[in-house]
Formats: structure tokens, C-alpha cells, sequence
């Protein structure tokens, strides 16, 4: 049983190398916070598979419950400092009209 969350980890963190490539290159400032946030579900997803491993999920769940909060706060105040700019015309318009 071991073996397989060795293994679906492995797999999460496989999946999140292509999320990695949207954060970096996104056409624009949304794609990235979604990928930031899709790697941040991963990343509590893979806490609980580590916590299984360990046979200490309790703890482990604590963590990725605390992960994953800070993580939806984070994506929100992100959106929302960037609809306050954009709603502020203080983002530049060439990007936004060249990517989309």
C-alpha cells in the first residue's frame, strides 16, 4: 500500500511541472494566479498522501487544511489587487491586448 502513495505522489508532482510552465509564460495575470492556486491544491492533496505514508494523517491534515486556506486567501487577494488596477487603468493596456 506504501507503493502506491509513493507513487501518487510522484504523480502529483509530475502533474505540476506543466502548471509551472502556466505560471511562468501565462498570457496574462489570471492564468497565473490560477496555476498558483492549482499548485497550491496539489501541494495539500500531497500532504495528506505523505501523511499516509507516515502513518501520521492527523498532523498532516491540520497542515494541508492550514495550506489550503492560506492558499484561497492568497488567490483571492491576488484577484482582487488586480481587478482594483485594472479597474484603476494602472495596468498596462499593450499587454493586455497582445496576449488576449
Amino acid at each position: 500500500m506504501e507503493t502506491f502513495f509513493l507513487s501518487a505522489g510522484v504523480v502529483l508532482i509530475a502533474l505540476m511541472v506543466p502548471v509551472l510552465y502556466r505560471v511562468v509564460s501565462g498570457p496574462t495575470a489570471i492564468d497565473r494566479i490560477v496555476a498558483v492556486n492549482l499548485i497550491g491544491t496539489k501541494t495539500a492533496v500531497l500532504l495528506i498522501v505523505i501523511g499516509t505514508i507516515f502513518n501520521r494523517v492527523d498532523m498532516y491534515v491540520d497542515f494541508a487544511l492550514a495550506y489550503a486556506l492560506l492558499n484561497f486567501i492568497g488567490s483571492l487577494a491576488a484577484a482582487r489587487y488586480y481587478h482594483k488596477m485594472k479597474q484603476r487603468g494602472m495596468l498596462d493596456p499593450e499587454v493586455e491586448t497582445e496576449n488576449g
